[in-house]
């Protein structure tokens, strides 16, 4: 039975327990006079852990699992807002805040997203944990702690995308900053935008509410508008606007290639005696494995110059990447609509106060979810 997925994944330590007990008196029953004797002091024995355990976790020292969900939740968002921000702020900063930034012992950009992406396991055992809590809310209904895995599984997709802007701070080939400051206001515009959009996400899973209905303001719309019109009005930076010289450093490179390859033919292009001994043929074979090897050094000299002379002579290579960063933030916004969309979830099954500017008074409207859906999202052996 313990190894059956659904009694290994929720039932697991009690079926231990159970098999210890059994084993307990087994090993004794030897001694028929003593089995009912020892089987009595188990049963008082758990009994008595099982009160010392649930008078320390309830009354003295209140650790509740489904908080800590909760919190973790919250942090992830929290965090995310905050990689994103000190992202975009990093790839349009100074040179020398970068340095100051490269000799801090730990990056805030990575400590940001870090917690998200390592989360799995943890939400789904806190989840678990959690649904075995008494119901110590107002209501004493079902919470929905998978929804609070859910929400985390759409957090991580969308840690993947900050994961990726980070990355275009470390690539090798960087756009000036002469041609990002063109840039700058409405990138930065952008990602404030977002961050705002994640804070308010927090906050409304924090004080258990709806999120604003301005969640997603006309700011973000105008945002994006002014970075696609900034990119649409410096078409030159992203198409070039020589393709001839292209053109000519790679002829340039073609000709250099075969420069060096044709003294190689012609070195050992040359016929042997049709008459051969076995030492002409072992020097044959000599000649001709160390032409290969010549081939393939020269080989491997030639393709990094290649490379790099391909690169150089793409007049767009600058803006590059630069399109990449652009491209990766434009798909956070994207995004950013799956992670509102189970949140805004998780407050009408968890059946969140409403949004209330003004906050004078807590509105409660509650709705008990159909059937179907408490059996999908809510564990089945959750204690009264």
């Amino acid at each position: 039975m313990r190894f059956f997925p659904y009694i290994k994944k929720n039932y697991d330590y009690g079926v231990v327990i159970f098999l210890l007990t059994f084993n307990l008196i087994t090993v004794s029953s030897y001694r028929v006079e003593n089995v009912l004797k020892i089987a009595h002091d188990r049963f008082y024995t758990i009994v008595i852990g099982c009160g010392i355990c649930l008078f320390m976790s309830l009354l003295v020292f209140p650790i509740w699992s489904g908080e800590d969900l909760h919190n973790s939740t919250v942090g992830k968002l929290e965090g995310l807002a905050k990689s994103i921000e000190a992202c975009v702020n990093e790839y349009f900063n100074d040179s020398e805040l970068k340095e100051n930034q490269e000799k801090s012992s730990e990056d805030p950009i990575y400590k940001g997203y870090k917690a998200v992406l390592d989360s799995k396991s943890t939400d789904e055992t806190l989840a678990l944990y959690a649904s075995w809590e008494p119901r110590h809310s107002r209501h004493c209904y079902r919470f929905p702690w998978q929804q609070y895995v859910k929400v985390g599984a759409v957090l991580r997709q969308f840690g993947y995308t900050v994961v990726a802007l980070h990355g275009c701070l470390l690539t090798e080939i960087q756009t000036p900053r002469s041609v990002r400051a063109l840039f700058k206001d409405s990138c930065i515009r952008l990602a404030g935008e977002v961050t705002k959009a994640l804070m308010e996400l927090a906050n409304s899973i924090r004080n258990r509410r709806h999120c604003s209905p301005g969640i997603l303001s006309d700011h973000l719309h105008e945002a994006l508008q002014d970075l696609n019109t900034a990119i649409k009005s410096q078409p030159r930076l992203f198409l070039g606007s020589n393709n001839n010289q292209a053109n000519n450093m790679l002829a340039l490179a073609a000709a250099h290639a075969a420069r060096h390859n044709k003294p190689e033919k012609d070195g050992h292009g040359v016929s042997l005696s049709s008459v051969k001994t076995d030492s002409s043929a072992l020097m044959e074979w000599k000649t001709k494995r160390a032409s290969e090897q010549a081939k393939e050094n020269e080989r491997k000299v030639l393709r990094p110059q290649l490379s790099k002379i391909a690169i150089t002579s793409l007049e767009f290579s600058e803006a590059l990447p630069f399109a990449a960063f652009a491209s990766l933030l434009v798909e956070i916004v994207a995004r950013l609509d799956n992670v509102i969309e189970e949140v805004e979830e998780l407050g009408r099954i968890a059946c969140y106060k409403e949004y209330n500017p003004e906050e004078d008074e807590i509105i409660v409207k509650c709705e008990k979810p159909p059937v179907d859906v408490a059996k999908n999202q809510l564990p089945t052996h959750a204690s009264d």
